[in-house]
């Protein structure tokens, strides 16, 4: 058989994967999906109890609509916002029901090589097709050859530590009975005790943490939650862009988020610490869990910790390929600019497809989610129009490959971080940096510390938040 016979093995049955396969069933090309978990999309279904802030017409792939089209499938309507387990029931099962035996769930990718030569071996190494061990939960093991390997295995199952040094923080791991990584489901009443009437600190400064931070408020409003308050970690300053794009976002849900952080602060049920990366987890006499910075800064005791610090791509079982990956945000050295944010960049993402997701080692693309590496912020349209291009690019149209058509809503406010500990980084008037909201007051709170005045935050330029 030759190498073009071969399937093209797909890593990971979420919305990406998925719209990875049915692009390329469009094209007549076999496919093979390999997803870990149990059921297609397994990952979303972690986080069903979320809100997306997407409507339903923009978390659709085109080629997975036409596929399923001829089922029994009904067309959520495109204006409406689904949860993320809408998402999974009403749309990602139906189109791996649609896929059929192309999709296998409870196998994990365990490496990707190329059949016969290892990373170091040059000799005929294109003509080779690529070879995928897999491995099932019963211990039962297989090898599939295939003619290209898309990734879209995405991040959720490594989210990145606590420690502000980008490394667990001391204490991390004895702690992690206090800690959660994920958004709280407060609907279920197991979690919603957990945290009713608690001191909990939230990490992080993006939509998860934005999320959490209006749950939390919601339930230090009800009846059962007397006593809830929240302490809300941010490792840079706030400014006019901590809070997202507010009525400037183009996602208006989006813009919700931030907005809902903001009223939970200003009504006093959050206390923003600013400038804070955690050193340690440390306990204080009742037990409870008591952070430690790098500047000396110890914080009052919690009861819980979310961290909400963003995810990292797991890169171990493709340690065999030659891979081009940017040193910082391990993303395709091509597309790791156009989304780095230590640049001080505002707008869209560029347009991009099967060239910037490229590697040396031909016929293998990381995408979705995995493609970003360790930068945030990334939107299903993105993916999908990602496999879109690939998909193309393998069955060798690079008319359509190269077609990149891709319009991004804008944020309203900056994409990337900038130079968040540098005074100079400060938005100035006439001429600033992005469209961003006027900066609000917020009540701080900034823990006595040595060489720490209280009141006092880093400064944070219009994107440091």
């Amino acid at each position: 058989m030759s190498t073009q016979q071969l399937p093209v093995v797909v890593v990971g049955a979420g919305p990406v994967g998925l719209a990875a396969a049915a692009h390329l069933v469009e094209r007549d090309i076999e496919t093979l999906v390999l997803e870990a978990g149990d059921r297609a999309g397994a990952a979303v279904r972690e986080w069903s109890h979320v809100r997306l802030f997407s409507t339903w017409g923009e978390v659709v792939d085109p080629a997975a609509e036409k596929l399923l089209a001829p089922t029994a499938w009904t067309r959520p309507d495109p204006a409406t916002y689904p949860s993320g387990g809408d998402w999974a029931e009403q749309y990602v099962q139906p189109l791996a029901d649609a896929l059929g035996d192309r999709v296998r769930t409870g196998v994990t990718v365990t490496g990707v090589s190329r059949a016969g030569r290892d990373r170091i071996v040059d000799a005929d190494r294109e003509q080779q097709p690529f070879v995928v061990h897999v491995e099932y939960a019963d211990g039962r093991e297989e090898r599939h050859l295939a003619r290209a390997v898309i990734d879209a295995s995405g991040t959720w199952t490594t989210p990145s530590p606590a420690g502000g040094s980008g490394l667990p923080a001391l204490g991390e791991k004895a702690a992690a009975a206090r800690i959660t990584r994920r958004v709280p489901d407060l609907k279920d009443p197991a979690v919603r005790a957990r945290y009713a009437g608690k001191r909990t600190a939230v990490i992080g400064s993006g939509a998860s943490a934005f999320t959490a931070l209006a749950y939390l408020a919601e339930l230090a409003e009800s009846e059962d939650g007397t006593g809830t308050h929240t302490m809300w970690i941010l490792r840079r300053g706030i400014s006019g862009s901590t809070f997202g794009g507010g009525t400037a976002d183009q996602l208006p849900a989006r813009g919700a988020l931030g907005l809902a952080a903001k009223a939970a602060v200003d009504k006093g049920h959050a206390d923003a610490v600013t400038g804070f990366r955690t050193k340690a987890f440390e306990r204080d006499a009742d037990g409870r869990l008591v952070l430690v910075g790098e500047d000396g800064r110890r914080l009052d005791p919690v009861d819980e910790v979310i961290v909400l610090t963003g995810f990292r791509p797991d890169l171990t079982f493709l340690g065999e390929l030659r891979l081009g990956l940017d040193e910082r945000l391990q993303a395709p050295v091509e597309l790791a600019p156009l989304i780095d944010p230590n640049q001080h960049s505002c707008g869209t993402v560029y347009p991009h497809g099967h060239r910037e997701l490229s590697h040396p080692e031909q016929g293998v693309y990381l995408v979705g989610m995995k493609s970003y590496g360790r930068a945030p912020t990334f939107l299903a349209m993105t993916g999908y129009e990602q496999v879109r291009s690939v998909a193309a690019a393998i069955a060798g149209d690079l008319d359509s490959a190269d077609r990149v058509e891709l319009t991004l809503p804008e944020t309203g406010v900056c994409g990337g971080a900038g130079l968040f500990d540098t005074p100079a980084a400060q938005q100035t008037g006439g001429g600033g940096c992005c469209a961003a909201p006027e900066p609000q007051l917020v009540k701080l709170v900034a823990p006595t510390a040595t060489g720490t005045a209280a009141g006092e935050a880093p400064a944070g330029g219009c994107c440091g938040a």
